[in-house]
């Protein structure tokens, strides 16, 4: 991918999500931030630059759609990418993939074109 100024965020509760998957991301060539929490993230002065969110579905506080319906609210359709450990959570509602954990990097990496519209 020839993407080095996307910033893609990671939003994930699970420490080990958030160690891993930012160097496989910026394996692609993307610029990446990784948060613990959609809260983090709200509060955080990368809302307006982030093109794509990488987001678990179920979090303590405030899950991963409730994330994107709080961002749409606030005027922000940024393309989504949930991903799940579990698959009866799969909601895909205005979102660009649902990625069932553990997921390949090649699942991941066509998420991510369809989400970016890159070739």
């Amino acid at each position: 991918m020839n993407s080095a100024a996307i910033l893609v965020c990671v939003i994930d509760d699970d420490e080990s999500v958030r160690e891993s998957l930012p160097d496989l991301l910026r394996e692609f060539g993307l610029k990446v931030e990784a948060f613990a929490t959609p809260r983090d993230f709200l509060q955080s002065v990368l809302v307006d630059d982030t093109k794509c969110l990488i987001l678990d579905i179920s979090m303590p506080g405030m899950s991963g759609p409730e994330l994107r319906r709080e961002l749409l609210r606030r005027g922000h359709d940024i393309p989504t990418i949930f991903i799940t450990a579990h698959a009866d959570a799969a909601s895909r509602e205005g979102v660009v993939d649902c990625l069932l954990k553990p997921f390949s990097d090649t699942d991941l990496r066509e998420a991510l074109k369809r989400a970016l519209n890159l070739k």
